[in-house]
Order: structure tokens, then sequence, then C-alpha cells
């Protein structure tokens, strides 16, 4: 366990309010001892720690500045939050974080009025902001709202979308353009930070107002000559035109490191009668931790780590992941197949597409955190005629769902969706677990849904996917390792809508689609040894139903119970619905669906999560008992217990 680091300014520092008590030379210290306090809390716990790492002086110097929380300070994402929780009064559980009943590692509204915008998907930060600024200029109240955007967020269009409307906050709003992808090159030496500090202070503003209204005078032509001549001058040597056009001052760039830049210019925008503002701060991932700095991912996700060595904790070797297989089966069918081509929403790690990119780069496409126009422009790439492969988390494919009936179902073109991190995914939480896409999806019309049950059905059904031409495919599998089963040497393809009986019974039926297979059979040899024999099937597909084979076992089985990793809507949903219809329970069928309960569960464990759901063995043995001693309102042999 790593030792607790000497921390004597960062002792007396609880809230904000300590630190603002603080002597601007005392700032140095208290940001180093920040940064040594989150590295040994991530090295107990694991977690996000390069971005965090890059943000230390920029927290110190935002808490310092402006009056949180009553000035309300967005943190996009979230990942890099670390140190703001720790002095706003969540040091004594900072050990806790992403650990059941501890701590989130994102923000969150319910953990601190330090949090007022929960996060953990990219981009918000700006739109989110723009309605705190706003908010209190209509009630007439003195509060600021800073938002902290990364470059990387700066890719999607909901940035700019708000930014387009960020002139009505007028000075409350500020946001500050965290910029950790260019090294601290010479433009952000002295000079800029001197630069920085001019175009900040009201004297400069004010002459900029004046300028302007002065050009408004003058004949069109000259008017248009001087706007840009003014802006041909910013933009040469701040880069700022761009976010001028929007509505916004530009200032920067300046080192996001350095304390003595930093503090004056956020006091002078803090100040500031006119607005919005940007600051454009750059900084390096990882800074300050060697081991960090010297990583080609810079440290951005760790497991437990030795925080003098940086050494990592190794997970134990098992069987291969599910992104690492569906990676090597899509590679074999690119190829076997030139049309086949790939696309990631700034994912190509978390994907496995990284390692497809490297055997086919022109046939890889990241296009940024843009889910939205990756899933139109595999659309456009179908319809002429290429195999796109959209292979998109869960969670995020949630932010494309327009696309995915608008300009994918509708128009029936055969998109490939690979839907990582399908199911619970322990310690992200609520905001990554991928909870809801068999249910988004299998309401629609021309999609096909798919679940594999395990690392070979994976493989299986990326073959199928691949030559699947006669409509929008969609293949959903968990994060985390298989079962260990054989990988196929040959790929099947799968006929659409078929389910498999995986094991043969005669009273209890369990109907499982994805993961929970393995759950499902441990249930069934529990119930066998208690007499009641039980049988599984994968039914593989959500949609369309394998409707033969549930009409077969609802026709010859006393109680069936389906399973899934998603929740309600899903495939527990479209059973009930089909057993309905062509009236299953009329004959005193029992029919229990197992999903995931209707709450956003807290960040656990995996297997903690899903017990707690009842999605295990336990959970399906119990239900089954239940059943066949009471129906759902409790009679038994027809008097009530």
């Amino acid at each position: 366990m790593s030792e607790r680091p000497v921390t004597p300014l960062l002792d007396t520092v609880n809230v904000p309010a300590d630190l603002r008590r603080l002597k601007p030379e005392q700032l140095r210290q208290l940001a180093d001892e920040l940064r040594a306090e989150m590295i040994a809390a991530v090295g107990v716990t694991g977690g996000h720690l390069g971005s965090g790492l890059g943000v230390v002086e920029l927290t110190t110097a935002i808490h310092y500045v402006f009056n949180t929380p009553d000035d309300k300070l967005i943190w996009d994402v979230g990942h890099q939050c670390y140190p703001h929780k720790i002095i706003t009064g969540r040091r004594d559980r900072i050990r806790t974080l992403r650990q059941g009943g501890g701590l989130s590692g994102f923000t969150q509204r319910a953990e601190s009025e330090y949090d007022p915008f929960g996060a953990a998907h990219s981009s918000t930060s700006i739109s989110a902001a723009l309605g705190f600024a706003v908010a209190n200029k209509l009630a007439d109240k003195p509060g600021k709202a800073i938002a902290v955007i990364g470059d990387g967020s700066m890719s999607a269009g909901m940035a700019y979308e708000a930014m387009n409307n960020a002139e009505q906050a007028g000075n409350r709003l500020v946001v500050i353009l965290n910029d950790n992808d260019m090294s601290i090159a010479p433009p952000v030496g002295g000079l800029s930070a001197y630069l920085a500090r001019i175009v900040s202070s009201r004297p400069f503003l004010s002459l900029r107002d004046l300028a302007k209204k002065f050009a408004n005078k003058l004949p069109r032509p000259l008017a248009e000559a001087a706007r840009k001549t003014d802006e041909f001058a910013r933009g040469m040597t701040m880069g700022g035109t761009l976010f001028e056009e929007l509505g916004f001052y530009y200032v920067g760039p300046i080192d996001g490191h350095n304390l003595d830049h930093l503090i004056p210019v956020l006091e002078n925008v803090r100040d500031a009668k006119d607005g919005p503002v940007l600051i454009h701060v750059v900084t390096k991932k990882g800074h300050g931790y060697a081991p960090a700095e010297a990583a080609a991912d810079k440290y951005h996700g760790v497991q437990k780590f030795d925080v003098v060595t940086g050494e990592q904790a190794k997970t134990p070797a098992g069987p291969p992941s599910y992104t690492g297989v569906f990676a090597k089966a899509l590679i074999a069918e690119a190829e076997r197949d030139p049309t086949v081509v790939a696309i990631t929403a700034a994912m190509p790690g978390g994907t496995g597409l990284d390692k497809f990119q490297q055997k086919f780069p022109d046939r890889t496409f990241d296009v940024g955190i843009a889910e939205q126009h990756a899933v139109t422009f595999a659309a456009g790439l179908a319809a002429q005629g290429m195999r796109p492969f959209a292979a998109i988390y869960s969670t995020f494919l949630q932010r494309a769902y327009d696309q995915v009936v608008h300009d994918v179902a509708i128009q029936n073109l055969p998109v490939r969706f690979a839907i990582d991190r399908a199911g619970l995914v322990g310690a992200d939480g609520s905001t990554h677990a991928g909870s809801f896409d068999v249910t988004y999806l299998a309401t629609l019309p021309n999609m096909v849904v798919m679940a594999a049950a395990d690392e070979a059905e994976l493989v299986h059904m990326v073959h199928t996917a691949a030559v699947y031409d006669d409509g929008p495919i969609a293949l959903r599998y968990p994060r985390g390792n298989g079962t260990g089963v054989a990988l196929p040497e040959t790929p099947q393809k799968l006929e659409i809508g078929k389910g498999r009986i995986v094991r043969e019974g005669k009273k209890v039926a369990i109907l499982s689609l994805g993961t929970r297979l393995e759950e499902a059979l441990k249930a069934a040899d529990r119930l066998d040894a208690q007499g009641l024999s039980a049988t599984v099937a994968d039914l593989r597909f959500a949609k369309p139903l394998d409707q033969a084979l549930i009409r077969k076992l609802c026709a010859t089985h006393e109680v069936v119970v389906t399973i899934e990793e998603g929740a309600v809507g899903g495939l527990g949903a479209h059973v009930l619905t089909l057993a309905s219809d062509e009236g299953l329970t009329d004959t005193g069928l029992k029919i229990r669906t197992l999903r995931l309960p209707d709450v956003f569960q807290a960040h656990d464990k995996p297997e903690k999560q899903y017990a707690e759901a009842g999605l295990d063995a336990d959970g399906i043995v119990d239900t089954v008992l239940k059943a066949l001693r009471h129906n759902s309102v409790g009679v038994v042999g027809g008097a009530r217990a």
C-alpha cells in the first residue's frame, strides 16, 4: 500500500474557502502537495491519473480565484476531477474512489455542492455552464459559471453548438480550453503570458470595444477591412479568430502549470465586465509524475500501482478480452473482404480498432468525439457499397440515437454496429453502463440485434454481420475477459433470428441473451439437483426473435424465465409481447423476466452489481422457485398465501 505523502499545507485546506486564505506565494507548495496526494490515492484505488495530474495547478488556481461553490465549476467528462475532489471536502474519502460505496470517478451532483453538474460523457460542459450563467442572469444573481473542457472534447459538435449561443451569457460565462495535446512550446512562454494578461485586462477589453464602435462608423468596405486587420493581427499572435467569431473574448495560450501566469489572468477574467471569455490553457497530461510523463498514454487510466516505480499491478492472465476477440475477428473479415471498413469515435484502443488500424490504416476512420457523425458517415459508406463496422461503446451509441433511427434504420442501410461495454461495467458506474442498447435498438424496424454468449459466439457474429447486407445489424458484447472457450478456426454464418438449445430439460426453460448464459447453466444444475429439470436456450438474437423456438419452449415447460444484461423493454418485453399476442400464457404458463433493475446502479465490481440486480444463478433459482410456489399475487393452490 502506498505511503501517505507529507502535506502540511494541504492538511490546512478542507474546502476552497481555506485555500483562498493562503498567500499567492504558497500556492506552488500546495499544488505540489495536491499532486503527491492524488498520486498516492490513485496508487491505492486505480483510476484516471494522467488527466488529473495535468490540471493540478489549474484546479488550484480556479478555486483560489473564483468563489466556488457560488461560482459554478463544471469539468467536462470529469475524469480529471480527482484534485478537485481532494480540495472540496472529500480528501478523507479519496482512497475509496471507484470502489463499492465510495466516491465516483466522475463529478456527481449527489456527492458534493462543489459538483454542480454530473458528467462522464464529453462535450457537455459549455452547454451546462451556459445554463447556469443564463439562469443567474435572469435571476439577477452574481455567480459565474466556469467550464473546463479538453481539446479532445472540442472535437464534438455540441461544444460549438453551445459556444454559438454563449454570447447571451455575457461575462457570467468563462470557458477554459485545457489543451493537453500540444507540448509547451515557445508561444506559451513569457511573451504569451504577458499578452494574455494584457488581453484579459479591462483596459484592453474597453479598447477593443472602442475600436469596434469606431469601425462601425466607417463606410462598410473600410469597416470590414479594419475588422479583418484586427482579427488577422490577433490570429497571428494568439490564434483566437475562431472563438472571436463565436462571440468570445479569446485569451491565451498560457502555461497551465505556471501559477504566476494563471492567477493574474483568471483574476482579470473574473473581474471583466465583458464576456463570455475563452481562456486557452496549455497543460501536459501526466505532468509532475515521471512514469506518467514517460508513458505513451500518460497513464490515462491505471490499475493500482507502486508510487515510487510507477509499476502497475498486473491482472492475472486469463482468457482473451471480448474487445481483443472482436478486433482479431474483424481483421480476419477485412482480409477476406476489401469492402470491410472500421469507424471509431475517439476510442481506437478501447474498441480494439487500434489493432485493425495497424493492418488497414486506409480502412480505419477515427472521427473524434463525434458519434452522430460516425453513424451517418457509416450510413453513407454503406449506401455506396462498403461494409462499415461502427465500433462504439453502448453508452456512447446513445449519443447518436437519432442517426441510428433516421439515417440507418429508416433507409435500411447495412451498417454494422459493434457494441462494446454492453451490460454493467464496474468501476465506471452508471454513466458508462451499457444498459439500454437492446431496448433502444430492438424497438426499431429493420434492425437485427445479436448478443454473444461467449467469445466463440462473438467470432461467429462478427462474420454474420460482415456478410449480412439486408439492413442494419448490431452485435453486443461486454467489457472484460471471455469464458475461455476455444475460438473457431472458421467462423460460421448464423441463421438470422435462430437461437440454440444448450441443455435439454422438461419443467423450466431459461431463455438467455448474452453472457448470462454461464449463470443460466449454473442455475440449471442447481434446479436439476432439486428435481426441477431445466432447459437452457441461448437465443442469440433479441431481434428478430426465434419465434418457433420460443413457442415450443412455452408449450412444453411450466415456467419460462428470460435473462438479459439490459434494462426493461429489451428481450423480456419482446418475449412477453409474443406470448401475449399468440395466447401462449392462456393455458397457465408462468413467464418471468430477469433484467437490470429500474435504477441507475452505482459503481462496484461487476459481479457484485449483477448479484445486486438478481442476474446470477442465485437470482435465477430464486425466481423459478417463487414462480412454482406462488404466482405474482401470492396465490398458492387456489388460496391466498
